[in-house]
């Protein structure tokens, strides 16, 4: 198999881009970016370190993120499963993305950007829910600010196609694949539910 090596293999297979995917970036938030990315209550945050890449989901009841000003965000680190690898790449690469989703639209908004984590009183408090509030919070400088191409979304009926997890394995299951059977399985599917809904924040 031959693989692509340089930049010029790549732009001959594929050319140029369109003009328009071009001139749609902006490099802070404008009215009509800052009304997507307000409606939208999940993204993927993209971090880079020493030991590779990371893509972490990021959700919230509101916006997922609050606006300090035109060219910043702060995204809350709510309770998780404790393995910070985004917060440890963020510490020691600080580039970022953030591609924010809204249910019902094959539009997905990219952020680009380099990001600091601070575990400031006041900015934590501004995010408190159920008299919790987030341990650090991610303080997003924005470089770039694009729509990316709906094709992925349309192709993947990603919004149309209904519920296809049936026959998905469980949490417990997968763990319990990974451990041999030492860990996970039922006991771990059962605890989930309750113990997630104790300490969703």
């Amino acid at each position: 198999m031959d693989y692509i090596n340089t930049i010029d293999q790549l732009e001959a297979i594929y050319g140029k881009p369109g003009a328009p995917s071009l001139r749609k970036v902006v490099p802070q938030m404008t009215p009509l970016y800052r009304k997507w990315i307000m409606a939208s209550r999940f993204c993927v945050l993209t971090t880079v370190g020493p030991e590779g890449t990371d893509g972490s989901p990021r959700g919230d009841e509101g916006p997922v993120v609050m606006e300090l000003d035109a060219k910043t965000l702060a995204l809350p680190d709510w309770r998780g499963n404790n393995r910070i690898d985004s917060l440890r790449n963020i510490v020691r690469d600080n580039r970022v993305s953030l591609m924010f989703m809204v249910p019902g639209s094959n539009n997905v908004i990219r952020v680009n950007g380099t990001a600091q984590l601070t575990d400031d009183a006041e900015l934590r408090a501004r995010f408190e829910k159920h008299d919790k509030q987030p341990a650090t919070v991610i303080v997003i400088t924005i470089a770039e600010i694009y729509s990316q191409c709906a094709r992925a979304l349309i192709r993947s009926k990603t919004w149309t196609s209904g519920d296809e997890s049936a026959d998905l394995p469980t949490v417990g299951q997968l763990l319990a694949e990974a451990t041999d059977g030492a860990e996970g399985g039922e006991t771990y599917d059962r605890e989930w539910g309750p113990r997630a809904a104790k300490t969703m924040w």
